[in-house]
């Protein structure tokens, strides 16, 4: 049952509530919950209820559709958490008569379209690619990233593999041959099937090759991860679709791995180079990508912890920890509370949770 004539006022002005419930979990630490509110699409079903106290309250139905990775966390705690965002809501809203008396928590269908082959079980026609040439391609626990671009530019392709490889990213660099022989071009098709994601080198005459668009077009079938470096052209055709990286030569191994360090393989292969890091330089361009981490699971905030404390070089980088905040930023325990509702400080060179 609904006022007539729709006059019901709480739908229309549920945005701007619910920019207000994000507001207040955010200055109560309450990440979960303010993650869940910012990433959902709405949906209203207006007039769910009505009681006749006090001449009549009306209650409405919240449906907050939640992309895939967000609705999985939440699952388990789906009835706890949807009571929660429904109570503070009601009490962050101040229309008379009228409140939500549910919360409805659904998964957004439209990710869910290549689930069968998402899922690497679908028996399709595959390319299968051997154990021993996946490791001649790649180094090991390293995030793998196909490197298409222009002969005409390998020294510098070269050199951005070198670059990349201290952020913990292996790279194959796709030298163009005049003509590739037949074994190369296997082991082009063995790099396009086994990476994890793929950089286009968008130099001016990057499209008059026979081989870059086909490699464009693999990796968007395969749908990892694609970044298109804008060094003289503009991306077009499949990877259009993607924003351009405005960046130079010697700026793009940084903001490339600032882009992939959301990616959850990239984030495991950026610990393993933590743990082996080699020095107080190398520390210092790894915990630049510190700020461009938007979010962690408690597992991984764990995981990154143990990566700090076992101590080696990166605990001597002023970038992890935050003795010249000047230069190289505040330190991992800031970021660590930024990221989660735990507090960290420095005890010594060790972060501890302030419990």
């Amino acid at each position: 049952m609904s006022k007539s004539g729709g006059n019901c006022e709480l739908p229309g002005q549920i945005e701007r509530h619910l920019a207000s419930l994000s507001k207040l979990y955010a200055l109560d630490g309450k990440r979960e919950l303010q993650e869940l509110v910012v990433n959902a699409q709405i949906r209203v079903h207006e007039g769910w209820d009505y009681d006749n106290w006090n001449g009549g309250t009306y209650g409405h139905a919240l449906y907050l559709v939640l992309p895939e990775q967000i609705y999985l966390r939440s699952v388990r705690q789906r009835e706890i958490l949807q009571s929660q965002i429904r109570d503070d809501l009601n009490q962050v809203q101040n229309v008379q008569n009228e409140s939500i008396s549910e919360v409805f928590f659904e998964l957004d269908a439209s990710e869910d379209q290549d689930w069968r082959g998402e899922s690497g079980l679908l028996l399709t026609g595959k390319r299968s690619v051997s154990d021993e040439a996946t490791k001649r391609i790649w180094e090991d626990d390293c995030f793998r990233l196909f490197l298409s671009h222009k002969s005409a530019f390998k020294i510098e392709t070269a050199n951005l593999k070198s670059s990349l490889r201290n952020y913990g990213i292996s790279s194959f660099v796709a030298h163009e041959d005049i003509q590739p022989t037949e074994a190369w071009q296997v082991e082009i098709e063995n790099a396009l099937t086994t990476m994890d994601g793929f950089l286009a080198v968008m130099t001016e005459d990057f499209h008059d090759s026979e081989w870059t668009d086909q490699e464009v077009g693999f990796a968007f079938a395969r749908r990892v991860p694609m970044v298109a470096l804008r060094l003289g052209r503009d991306p077009y055709g499949f990877i259009g679709k993607f924003q351009g990286l405005n960046a130079s030569w010697i700026e793009a191994p940084l903001e490339v791995a600032k882009l992939l360090i959301r990616n959850d393989r990239m984030f495991s292969a950026w610990l393993k180079s933590i743990r082996e890091c080699w020095g107080f330089d190398q520390g210092n361009r790894l915990a630049e990508l510190l700020p461009s981490i938007k979010t962690l699971t408690e597992e991984q905030i764990d995981e990154l912890l143990e990566a700090y404390n076992a101590g080696g070089q990166v605990t001597g980088s002023y970038g992890f920890n935050g003795t010249k905040p000047g230069g190289y930023g505040p330190g991992l325990p800031t970021h660590l509370n930024r990221l989660g509702t735990r507090r960290f400080k420095f005890s010594d060179w060790k972060v501890v949770e302030d419990s």
